[in-house]
């Protein structure tokens, strides 16, 4: 199976170009044979939504260079610190700053000196663990986990050639990524629009170019419900894709109904970068008496229970860590530029990190994370439940995030200034002390303007920490 298949379009909103058959064809050469040109060594490419990054990453599939897609905005530091690490052939889209020690600023990009390592024939594309601050390692994905993981998916969401699919998410986001692999794979088109689904630009290119998907986190949802989302609007619009988290289950419910009212569908998935990225759908049919869980595994996949003693089981309802296996694991991780060499390390196992369960149908449910726990007066708790309870404590937050300080949690509540913020977070405290028989003074709950996010549209939990 090929990335690309016949019939697939890219359209450019911004140049009002479209790229399709010979001409598509054409461009991915022409990118695949600019890179070839470059020194050995892993290619770093910084990933806005537009054509031209589009195209560089296709190019480097076909040429089978490795490519790691990078948040243009990340950290000139960070930045720095994975080009030390990584020393990569070329930084494409380099910043408009001077190039670093061993390398040249050439048409825009900065091109090392001197050849590198030759990355594993296998790998295919390598995504930051982290977001725009920190020491991030490197997921090694290899292109036949790429390529399984797009089929995957495509079979489970029934993408054919007339599906029309936005970039709702930033390409070097996991979730973004697999959105334009699963649709190019079936021949589907995908509109290149940058301003995201909070943009007005944005709805003008679902009327225009008959959007028929959107794909979301749980925070466009949040939002797209305070902007009382109708998709009677959108008469193309017919299906909704949900993943990078825990969506609230009233939403799923509210926005499920939403597509059911006007023929569509909406369905919930669980995933990883590290699984290249989705490992669950839940079939729309099954959404509405299945609301929270993370359904069954994709085809070829399967899951499994480790239990505190470390056996493994499938039983229902036994909680432990999440085990995936499946062929869009990852090789593994990269921390410099001698691991761009290894091969398959994981087998096509993957431990989650994620605490969960399986009922009697196989279907997933996730209960929190193992390293999302904060204590409170010595007790741990879970950082995701805490700001499950105070969405569900009806005080009139929506949007919350909780992160460990000493002996108790701040929680970050998205509210508007005032005395009546502050009620609300005392409400909200007390709510939480009720919950967990705790004393109201282990719960800080603190009125922010807005929730500081990823470029992926999740919460940028270290930038909080900060700020404890």
């Amino acid at each position: 199976m090929n990335l690309v298949a016949a019939g697939s379009r890219l359209v450019d909103v911004a140049e009002g170009r479209t790229l399709a058959g010979d001409e598509l064809t054409a461009e991915i050469e022409r990118s695949a044979a600019a890179l070839a040109g470059f020194p050995a060594g892993v290619l770093f490419a910084r990933m806005s939504l537009d054509l031209e990054s589009v195209l560089r990453y296709l190019g480097a599939f076909e040429a089978g260079r490795a490519i790691a897609l990078i948040d243009p905005a990340l950290d000139a530091d960070v930045l720095t610190g994975l080009i030390t690490r990584f020393r990569p052939a070329a930084v494409l889209a380099a910043p408009e700053a001077a190039a670093p020690e061993g390398y040249r600023a050439e048409n825009g990009h900065w091109v090392r000196e001197t050849d590198g390592v030759d990355p594993h024939p296998d790998l295919a594309v390598l995504l930051p663990t982290s977001g725009s601050t920190g020491n991030p390692k490197l997921v090694r994905l290899s292109r036949q986990g790429l390529l399984a993981n797009a089929d995957a998916i495509a079979q489970v969401l029934q993408i054919d050639a007339g599906e029309v699919a936005p970039t709702c998410l930033p390409l070097h986001y996991s979730y973004g990524l697999s959105v334009l692999n699963s649709h190019l794979s079936r021949g589907a088109t995908v509109v290149i629009e940058s301003s995201g689904v909070l943009g007005r630009g944005f709805w003008d290119a679902v009327k225009e170019h008959g959007v028929t998907s959107l794909s979301g986190v749980p925070y466009h949802y949040e939002m797209l419900r305070r902007l009382k989302f109708d998709p009677a609007k959108y008469p193309t619009l017919r299906t909704l894709t949900q993943a990078g988290g825990k969506l609230r289950d009233e939403l799923v419910a509210e926005f499920n109904d939403k597509m059911l009212a006007v023929g569509g569908r909406m369905y919930v998935m669980y995933g990883q970068t590290e699984a290249s990225p989705r490992m669950t759908t839940v079939p729309a049919e099954r959404l509405a008496d299945k609301i929270g869980t993370a359904g069954p595994a994709l085809p070829g996949g399967t899951f499994a229970i480790r239990r505190d003693d470390g056996a493994e089981t499938t039983h229902p309802k036994i909680v432990g860590e999440v085990l995936y296996r499946g062929p869009n694991v990852m090789m593994g991780y990269a921390e410099s530029e001698t691991g761009l060499t290894a091969g398959d390390e994981c087998g096509g196992m993957l431990a989650t990190g994620d605490l969960g369960y399986l009922d009697d149908e196989g279907y997933l449910y996730i209960t929190g994370r193992l390293k999302r726990i904060g204590k409170v007066f010595g007790n741990r708790v879970s950082l995701d439940d805490l700001e499950q309870a105070v969405r569900s404590a009806a005080v009139g937050i929506d949007v919350v995030a909780a992160v460990p300080a000493g002996d108790k949690v701040v929680l970050f509540a998205e509210l508007p200034e005032g005395e009546g913020a502050k009620a609300i977070c005392k409400d909200a405290a007390r709510a939480l002390s009720e919950r967990l028989h705790l004393h109201t003074s282990g719960f800080d709950v603190r009125p922010i303007d807005t929730v500081p996010l990823l470029a992926s549209g999740k919460i940028d939990y270290r930038a909080l920490e900060g700020r404890v």
